[in-house]
Order: C-alpha cells, then structure tokens, then sequence
C-alpha cells in the first residue's frame, strides 16, 4: 500500500455543504475532480489529473477498508463507507466516499465518487474503529470484517450477523413456513378433536397476524418510505433523507436510492456553481463588451482626428523637405562662394608676397644710391678741398663741387626716406601677409564648417525625405486601422448582442436547474 508522508494529524475542516468529487479509471487515474476536491485535497489541478488517486489516501487508512472498496466496485456495485484523506501539506479531512461504478455492457469503465462530510460523532466512532483495526493488523490478527463498506465482528459471529441480514422474500419464506407449521403443530402434537382445530385456528390466526405485522413493517412501510424518498428525488427534491435500516433487497434498494440522491446532489450542486460562475463571467463580458463598443467608438473618433492630424503633419513635412532642398541649395553657392573667396585670397597673398619681394629689391636698390650719395659727397668735399688749394682757378669747380655735394645730400637723404618708407611697407606687408594667414584659415575653416553644414542640411533633406514615406506608410495604415476599426466595432456589437443571449440562455438553464432543491 502507498505510504504518504509526512502528516501532520492535524484536521482540516470544510463546509458540511461541499460535495467532493472525482472520477478515476478503471486504473484508479484520476481523470476529473470539482474545484471543491481540488481545493480541500490542497493539491492544484494539474497536480491531480492523471495521477493514482491513492495519492489522497493517508496512512492511518487500513488496508482492509481500500480492498473491500475495489473487491466492491469491482463487480458493479456502489459502496459507501468513511475516510480519512491527507492533503498536500499532511493534515487530513474525513469524508464519506460514495463510489458508484459506471456500467456498460455490464461492466464497469470508470468510477464517480461523491464526498460528503461527516458528523462529528461519526468521525470519532471511525478513528477508533481505525486505530483498533491498525492495532489487530500489527498484532496479526482480524479485529473486524469489512463487506461492502459495512462492519461485521471476525469469524463465525460476523458470518451469522450476515447471514440474518435476510432479504424480503426470504423473510416471507421463513414466515409462511412459520405458519405451516402453525397448522401442522397440533397435529404434531397429537391433539385431536376439538382442542385440535381451535389450537390450530388460533395458532394460525396467530401466525398469520404476526406474518403481516412483520410483512407491514419490514416491507409495506419500508416500501412507502422508499417510495416517498423516490417520489422526493423525482420531484427534484434532493434535500430530505431516509434511514436505511433494511437488508436484503430493500436495504440495497435504500442504498441506490441513497446514491442516486447523493450524485444528483454532486452534479446538480457543481452545475449550478459553474453556472454562477458562468452568470459572473457572461456579466463580466456583457459589461466589457459595452464598454468595449465604446472605446472602439472612441478609438474610431480618434482615428478620423489621427488621419486628419497625420494629414497636416505630411503636408508640413513637405514643406520642410522644400526648405530643406532649398537650404541645401543656398549652402552650396556659399561653399562656392567660399572656395573662391579662399582662391581670391591666396592670389592676393601670393600679389603681397610679390610685393614683398620687390621692396626688399627696392631696399637693395635704395642702399646702393644711400653708398653712391656717400661717395659722392666724399668726392664732393674732396674736389672743395682741391678747389680750395687752387685758389682763383678752382673757385668754379668748388661751386660745382658744392653743387654736387648738396644733390648728393639730398639723394642720401631721399634714399634713406625712401628705405624708412619701404621698411614700414615691408612692415605693413608682413601684417598684412598675417592678416591674410588668418583670414585664409578663418575662410578654410568656413568652407569646411559649410561643407558640414551642407552634408548637414542634405542629411536633414533625406531624414525629412524618410519622414515623409514614413508618414505616408504611417497614414495608410491608420486608414486600414480605421478599417479594421469599424470591423471590430462591429464585432464587438455582435460580440456583445451574442453575449446578452447567451446570458439569457444561461439563466434559463439557471432556472431550469433550479428546481432542484438541494
């Protein structure tokens, strides 16, 4: 036998409403259980399906209660009797299994147990039964015999408690036989005459009355009990009970009626949870739906003033690929316009550098006079010196000689003006080349920061220009989202339409079930 552990002897308690219950294979596979087995079992539902359903079963659970329930089951009839289950974290709850075989062709194809809770006193009579039973097994011997979910003493007092079990014709054999031998006693007896005949009419009398006493009470009442019982279930009225009391035929067509009852109780119980769950859900959707045609209104709305607004968007886009066409234009007539400004001032450098050139050839020039200036105001003073010496015949020449002495003066200092001035040329030249330095590099780094601004501004133009299919790209699909818009929305009215008549559907069913009492 499969040993769950750990547990934890501690009881859960549940509803006493709840009915639990599962169907298994003729394997004992679990193959459904309601949400109410599945939330006291503590397992979840995946855990559950498929998997052996002793996987429940808890170790203080005898091993004779299990073989007489399959021993049972296994030839096609119910059985009933009380249980200890272990839930997933090892506590236990008790139920009271009603297992019903389902039959075809005769035999049985898979199993449906019904649960329901105990009493309290009930629950206490079964653990002791339980732990005496756990006791005898360890000692080795039989405390009690379990047939059918019923309890009998071991041995030859168990098979005498059942054999007195009597069904109903049975019971009317032994009565009639009863009666006969009423009759036959005075015979037997060896009375005669008169004291014969009244000792027989009055043990007949007797014997017959006793006969429908007992035939009233064990089968007329017990057949107008399960008669109102029945009438009960067929008036959809699952809610009363009956003692079962009776053996033989009787007592197991209490015990059907009893199964009936208790899976009626299961299945109508679980399909009137589910169709409030149902009711809640179809609510919840009809609700959703209402407010889903709304929104899809409002998404509708928003999508004309969406398309309007993609619409202005495109349009602005266009204009700014148009100036940005326009901006790229202008920037390369101003690199252009740079690049020659750039050649333009490299000519003029290369002019001053000319310049340059010449007045440093002038400055040459200009010294060349400055040294003939001097020597000629050398020969100047020389030639007054001789014309001094000469006296009346050298007077001319000195004039001539100071003549020549002051043009020589003036051409020294003219050269040596004109060197002053070519110098500050020469200066202003080298400024000016500076100048011009800078002014070429300011203008080289215009032309580049212009080429930048021109890939720029192109760069801007094909984004703008990818903007543009983008938003065209983007508009068609509003407008097919539009569409599928106006789709869903009529969708969602048929949704919602189709929601309301299942939601009646729902409640008729609802009220079609709701007979049942439970």
């Amino acid at each position: 036998m499969r040993l769950n552990l750990p547990v934890t002897q501690h009881h859960y308690d549940y509803p006493a409403g709840e009915l639990l219950v599962s169907s298994t294979n003729l394997k004992g596979e679990i193959t459904h259980c309601n949400a109410a087995f599945v939330r006291v079992s503590g397992y979840d539902l995946d855990e559950l399906l498929g998997q052996p359903h002793n996987m429940i079963r808890h170790p203080d659970m005898p091993a004779a209660a299990y073989k007489d329930l399959w021993r049972t089951i296994g030839r096609g009839q119910p059985w009933t009797g009380l249980v200890k289950n272990r839930r997933k974290n090892g506590d236990h709850y008790w139920v009271r299994a009603n297992v019903t075989p389902i039959m075809q062709g005769g035999k049985p194809t898979q199993y449906l147990s019904v649960r329901t809770k105990p009493s309290a006193q009930e629950v206490e009579q079964a653990e002791a039964l339980y732990a005496a039973m756990r006791q005898a097994d360890a000692q080795g011997r039989t405390h009690v015999d379990i047939v059918q979910g019923k309890v009998y003493r071991p041995g030859l007092v168990g098979r005498l408690q059942r054999t007195l079990e009597l069904g109903v014709a049975v019971r009317l054999a032994l009565w009639l036989l009863g009666v006969l031998l009423a009759v036959l006693l005075p015979d037997l007896l060896g009375l005669q005459g008169m004291g014969a005949v009244a000792a027989r009419v009055g043990l007949f009398v007797l014997a017959a009355g006793g006969l429908l006493l007992h035939f009233h009470h064990f089968c007329v009442k017990g057949l107008e009990e399960a008669e109102r019982y029945a009438l009960d279930i067929a008036g959809c009225n699952l809610s009363t009970s009956v003692h079962n009391r009776y053996t033989g035929s009787l007592g197991r067509l209490m015990q059907r009626m009893q199964q009936i009852q208790t899976n009626l109780q299961a299945v109508v119980g679980d399909v009137r949870t589910e169709m409030r769950s149902f009711i809640s859900a179809t609510d919840d959707i009809a609700s959703g739906s209402h407010d889903l045609v709304g929104r899809v209104e409002s998404q509708a709305q928003n999508l004309v003033h969406t398309t309007a607004a993609m619409d202005d968007i495109a349009s602005m886009v266009g204009h700014t690929v148009e100036m940005a066409q326009r901006m790229a234009t202008h920037s390369a007539h101003s690199a252009q316009v740079s690049r020659q400004g750039s050649q333009e001032i490299a000519s003029v450098a290369q002019a001053m550098a000319q310049i340059r050139n010449s007045s440093a050839r002038m400055g040459e020039i200009t010294a060349t006079i400055e040294s003939i200036a001097f020597q000629t105001n050398l020969l100047a003073l020389n030639a007054a010196v001789e014309a001094a010496r000469a006296g009346e015949q050298g007077r001319g020449f000195a004039v001539v000689a100071s003549e020549v002495r002051a043009l020589a003066q003036r051409s020294g200092n003219a050269a040596k003006e004109i060197n002053g001035l070519i110098h500050q040329t020469l200066d202003g030249i080298q400024e000016g080349h500076r100048r011009m330095d800078v002014a070429s590099q300011t203008i080289g780094q215009m032309v580049q920061a212009g080429a930048q601004v021109s890939a720029l501004v192109e760069a801007v133009g094909q984004s703008t220009d990818a903007q543009r299919q983008g938003i065209a790209q983007v508009n068609t699909a509003v407008l097919q989202l539009d569409q599928t818009t106006q789709q869903n929305a009529a969708l969602a009215e048929q949704a919602n339409a189709a929601t309301l008549v299942l939601r009646h559907s729902v409640q008729a069913l609802e009220q079609s079930v709701r007979v049942f009492t439970l």
